[in-house]
């Protein structure tokens, strides 16, 4: 289990499926089990989400979960570049 989730364990009777996998259609999630959200950016250093994005991302529907995947693919560029607090 991610550190994330260890975190909330106590506090939510959620329980997780490590088992688990979406339907070919389905975009995977992002988390590598690098949970740790970065103070300046606010993003988790492993899958590059908002805590909020992660949070909702099983709520989120197919096309809004590639509309992410893409996203973040375009905030790591701006890490990389050093353009993400331009």
């Amino acid at each position: 289990m991610c550190a994330f989730l260890q975190r909330l364990s106590p506090y939510t009777s959620m329980s997780v499926d490590h088992d688990y996998s979406p339907p070919a259609s389905e975009p995977a999630s992002p988390c590598i089990g690098v949970c740790v959200i970065h103070a300046q950016t606010q993003l988790c250093e492993g899958c590059y989400r908002s805590l909020d994005e992660i949070t909702h991302w099983w709520d989120y529907s197919t096309a809004q979960k590639q509309a992410l995947l893409a996203e973040i693919e375009q905030r790591l560029e701006r890490i990389v570049d050093g353009t993400f607090f331009d």
